[in-house]
């Protein structure tokens, strides 16, 4: 047996009987890399490393520090660790150092066995490997992985792990049981209740400890080894060299490097790490409080398996993907893993906040032990259309292993910022690259102190969710009564009340994306309800500023105001903008097979509708409990008596694989009978047409004489409401054009109805369609809205022209609006609906 350099790395000409076998597991798990996996850890010195103690010890400059220049802790960039493969290159292999690497020697190191055992020892590195020897692919993970994610939501004791703190080689070594037999372990009755590990590592509390119970350290199904070797040659410096602990399943904290004391106890380890260091506490217990209350030792808290998790690795942090051929599929790609040797069996990806899933496909190249157990990550793929992407913010993926157990929606904070497991959620931004639409992805973080991911230093919140504070002002908070609140219902001092809180949005009309008669409409009363089922938590957030005060006592009102009188002449109008009214379902017509059309009954033959053409309203319905409320715009002229029309796409369940639960109100709409009703409330929107080319924009009259329309999907209606207004009037001589986006000819709203109107009046209005899935013969364009397509089929730039749009906010924002300004057309021109 030839001697091995201080650094423990094996020359490529030195082999040793071991190596056969770990070669065939490489051959086996790693295929064609297998080589390199084996290959000469180390391409040499990291200048990082010059001045440190551990200046000697080579290392590959691609791992990203997380300490600095010492001691050493890191780990791959999450791509390179992935892209690997099953078996990490040692090189590559994640690395947690307390302190100095120890200097130690192949022919000199000793490691003693001691305590309850008969027969106490003393083993040189060449007396061990006269024992059996086993090889045994094992994943390691140190419990900080994804610690920077919790670090971000508040600051724990650890320092920021990324996300690749894993790593999967091949360790070869001699079975722990057998060394503990060899030296007659006693029985649990007679005291050898724990096995405790001490390394060689020299630290400020002493060298590194823990210890594990002598039922595990037996266990023949547990494959707890004493290791000599990783991925065929003798362990380097950085993973214990010459000999470690490796316990499958178990957190990286357990496996002592450089091992020189086996102690077999009555009691746990009592090392100093052993107490204050991998444990989960419960998210209220802080460092101050922990020490001052004893929480380190407390025996419940420790932990020792690892959980279920699973991480994104494709698309990767600040990837780029363009989104030129909407025929295009992406790959999505990631790992996966669980602990105690529990198979991993289905992981899923969410494109709607966990709403619904898509089971990806998982490859498990390890072979479990002969009892069952897997030590191993494995790997799973789920190939999507890229334009799935563009209908979602943010995608996120979980795991499920054979105990169903699951990973948490959300953060748990804890103080050592350990196991984290929420989510792995990934954002997406609408983007360019080189000039063409693209879209962004951004990781929850990066590892180390680098800048990036899109997490945000929350507000103390151990749970890890966006807190929803009451607001405040920094004062006494004043107290108004709701029938205060009810006089600031116009447009001078437009109040509402919101969970219990009054805030004064007046300020804030002109700048609603929703237009100034979406408050308006609401003033004076209480929106809870409402503003919960249309709006996120960020726009709760976005409250904030305006709050003036808390509801007090209140008379006895009804909601706050009166009923208000919205008509002063005319036909009677069916909407009243501050009530939700029910209308009747009077008529359904199947359209296509997911298209319906509804005829809702006014309350009287004489009534009309009450919407100005470019407006909307809210549909609403309770559904499982909750108020669910859509804007949809109606088909039918507004100068009809007695009843609107509704032309609506139903999103069935089980039929877009990004969203297997369907549309909920759609699908509510389609379960309707004849006589059912649905709540209405309205008008809403900031535009409206007047007639001749003449619009009322945010109260601005303004006149244009050719109008260009980009609609996606169901951002039809409002601009096929537009456009019927406009050719119904023989005496309307404003020009019409538009770009209609779709994925397929199936999803074409009004086709019929858009292309007699076009038939019917060439000169006037021009209909283009652009397809991200054409069929064969398709003779309109194929793909995105882009530049050339405006050049060709809207108005040029010009006074007195104006391009209209709706659809989805991604392709308005990073296709529709850029392509128009770099034609030329001024901002104050394109109008969003």
């Amino acid at each position: 047996m030839g001697r091995k350099t201080v650094e423990g790395t094996a020359q490529p000409s030195e082999r040793h009987e071991h190596e056969n076998e770990a070669t065939e597991l490489l051959e086996h798990y790693a295929g064609a890399q297998w080589e390199q996996a084996l290959a000469t850890p180390g391409t040499g010195k990291d200048d990082r490393d010059k001045d440190t103690p551990d200046e000697w010890i080579k290392r590959d400059p691609r791992l990203v520090r997380l300490t600095g220049r010492h001691p050493f802790n890191c780990e791959p960039p999450l791509t390179l660790g992935h892209q690997k493969g099953f078996i990490t290159p040692v090189s590559l292999h994640f690395v947690r150092n307390h302190g100095p690497v120890p200097k130690l020697d192949w022919d000199t190191h000793r490691f003693q066995v001691d305590g309850v055992v008969d027969r106490p020892a003393e083993f040189t590195m060449d007396e061990l490997l006269q024992f059996p020897t086993v090889s045994i692919p094992v994943m390691l993970v140190c419990a900080g992985n994804r610690r920077k994610e919790e670090n971000m939501v508040k600051q724990s004791k650890g320092f920021n792990w990324g996300a690749c703190a894993t790593s999967c080689t091949v360790w070869t070594g001699v079975r722990l049981r057998d060394i503990l037999l060899h030296c007659g372990v006693k029985d649990k009755e007679q005291g050898a209740r724990y096995v405790c590990f001490t390394g060689s590592d020299d630290l400020p509390q002493g060298n590194y400890g823990t210890s594990m119970k002598i039922e595990k350290a037996m266990d023949p199904t547990s494959d707890v080894i004493l290791a000599f070797e990783q991925n065929g040659r003798r362990l380097t410096p950085d993973h214990g060299y010459p000999v470690r602990v490796i316990i499958p399943g178990w957190i990286g904290g357990r496996m002592v490097k450089w091992l020189r004391r086996i102690e077999v106890t009555p009691q746990e380890s009592q090392n100093f790490y052993h107490f204050f260091d991998n444990r989960v506490l419960p998210s209220h217990v802080d460092a101050e409080k922990a020490n001052s209350e004893g929480w380190w030792y407390k025996p419940d808290y420790i932990i020792n398996d690892l959980n279920i998790n699973s991480v994104i690795a494709h698309p990767a942090h600040d990837e780029m993907v363009k989104l030129d051929d909407p025929s295009r599929t992406y790959v999505m790609k990631g790992y996966a893993y669980s602990g105690g040797g529990r198979k991993v069996i289905r992981v899923e990806i969410s494109f709607d906040d966990g709403y619904s899933w898509q089971l990806s496909k998982i490859s498990h190249p390890e072979r479990p032990n002969m009892y069952g157990k897997y030590w191993c990550w494995c790997f799973w793929e789920l190939e999507v259309p890229v334009s799935q992407f563009m209908e979602c913010r943010e995608v996120c993926v979980r795991a499920w292993d054979e105990s169903m157990n699951t990973q948490p929606k959300d953060i748990t904070w804890n103080v050592m910022g350990m196991l984290n497991n929420c989510y792995f959620r990934v954002k997406i931004h609408p983007s360019t690259l080189e000039g063409k639409f693209a879209l962004r992805f951004e990781h929850p973080t990066v590892p180390g102190n680098t800048v990036g991911g899109w997490m945000k230093r929350l507000e103390e919140n151990p749970e890890g969710k966006p807190k929803e504070e009451p607001a405040t002002n920094g004062k006494s908070n004043p107290s108004f009564s709701m029938e205060e609140v009810a006089k600031h219902d116009h447009e001078d001092s437009s109040w509402i009340i919101f969970k219990g809180q009054v805030f004064d949005c007046t300020t804030y009309l002109k700048d609603h994306p929703g237009g100034t008669a979406s408050i308006l409409l609401n003033a004076g009363t209480d929106v809870t309800e409402e503003f919960e089922a249309i709006h996120s938590v960020k726009a709760h957030e976005m409250l904030k500023p305006f709050y003036i005060g808390d509801l007090g006592e209140t008379k006895s009102m009804t909601n706050g105001i009166e009923t208000l009188s919205v008509q002063s002449s005319g036909p009677p109008v069916a909407l009243d903008p501050r009530k939700r009214l029910p209308f009747k379902l009077m008529e359904k017509e199947v359209l296509s097979h997911d298209t319906r059309k509804f005829r809702f009954a006014l309350q009287s033959p004489e009534h009309v509708f009450g919407l100005p053409v470019g407006n909307h309203v809210f549909l609403s319905a309770t559904i499982d409990g909750k108020l669910v409320m859509r804007a949809y715009t109606p088909v039918s002229p507004d100068d009809e008596c007695g009843y609107f029309d509704l032309v609506i796409k139903v999103y069935f369940k089980n039929v877009h694989p990004a969203f297997p639960e369907g549309g909920k109100l759609s699908q509510f709409m389609e379960r309707m009978q004849i006589g059912d009703t649905i709540d209405a409330k309205g008008p809403l929107g900031h535009v409206s047409y007047q007639g001749r080319g003449s619009f009322k924009i945010h109260k601005s009259l303004i006149c244009y004489n050719h109008l260009g329309f980009i609609a996606g999907g169901t951002g039809i209606t409002p601009c096929y409401q537009i456009i019927k207004a406009v050719l119904k009037d023989s005496g309307d001589e404003t020009k019409l054009s538009l770009i209609y986006a779709n994925r397929t000819v199936d999803d074409i709203l009004l086709r019929d109805e858009l292309d007699e109107l076009a038939g019917k009046h060439p000169e006037q209005f021009h209909v283009h369609y652009t397809l991200n899935d054409p069929p064969a013969g398709w003779t309109y364009s194929h793909g995105f809205v882009t530049e050339e397509m405006c050049r060709a089929h809207l108005p040029g730039p010009s006074t007195e022209a104006c391009v209209f749009m709706c659809g989805p906010p991604i392709m308005i924002e990073k296709a529709c609006l850029p392509n128009l300004q770099t034609i030329g057309h001024d901002q104050d021109r394109l109008v969003v609906f």
